[in-house]
């Protein structure tokens, strides 16, 4: 991690669980930390929680990745007042219970795309083109899911499932159009079993499940990131042990 020391990281959904913990870990190893979220003041919070040092590094900007407006003028904030971005941590996601795909009800389903897929994107096209302009070398992580790679029997938890395998094709297409463009842009898809957090512990079909910890992916994103220049860890899975996925 040390050719990352200074260098800044936004990370998505920062606010609490697995992005909660990747602020924390990513400000501790020395980078300058944007955490984004609408709730901002959770991010806040997280600085009692780190050394004087690590908070000094770490900072919280609102922002709504379901609303293009909303990503648009954060990441022109983040190049005004912060240069660009070296690191982007695609975390924001909302897992939903949804009806049936025969039943009616749009909205819910819309809610997890614009979230899970066109957020996702749209704030991977401004990072890499902060990192294009600058010629970084850079790493964009997509926080996947196993449901990206298996659909689960889960009825209700059709279109999270969906915009899970999005994220696994977008990965593979971003991964082609930079070696195709000659960047040396890395781009890693990281794809963790059932992680314990707020949402998850809300979902009654997951409550016996093995469950792995938000600092294990926090972990594996340290990792992906601590690779040598010439070396992508393009997708990682990680499981609990005893998950019957």
């Amino acid at each position: 991690m040390d050719r990352w020391e200074g260098k800044v990281a936004v990370v998505t959904g920062a606010s609490s669980g697995i992005g909660a913990v990747i602020v924390k870990e990513l400000a501790k190893a020395g980078m300058v930390t944007i955490g984004l979220a609408r709730r901002v003041e959770r991010i806040q919070q997280l600085k009692t929680q780190l050394s004087e040092e690590a908070a000094g590094r770490l900072y919280a900007m609102s922002c709504d990745v379901s609303k293009e407006d909303s990503i648009n003028s954060t990441f022109a904030e983040i190049v005004d007042k912060f240069g660009g971005v070296d690191v982007l941590v695609n975390n924001a996601g909302v897992v939903r219970e949804t009806a049936l795909l025969a039943d009616d009800g749009a909205q819910p389903l819309k809610d997890i795309l614009e979230i899970n897929v066109l957020g996702l994107t749209l704030c991977t096209r401004k990072a890499f083109k902060s990192m294009k302009q600058r010629n970084v070398a850079g790493h964009i992580v997509h926080i996947n899911s196993i449901a990206g790679h298996k659909v689960l029997n889960f009825p209700h938890m059709n279109m999270y499932s969906a915009s899970k395998y999005a994220v696994t094709a977008i990965t593979e297409t971003m991964r082609n159009e930079l070696r195709e463009q000659g960047s040396k842009v890395k781009v890693t898809s990281i794809s963790p079993g059932v992680v314990k957090t707020e949402i998850v512990d809300g979902l009654d079909d997951h409550k016996d499940f093995p469950k792995l910890e938000c600092e294990d992916i926090a972990h594996a994103v340290l990792y992906v990131l601590g690779t040598p220049p010439h070396v992508q860890v393009h997708e990682l899975t990680i499981k609990p042990v005893g998950e019957g996925f």
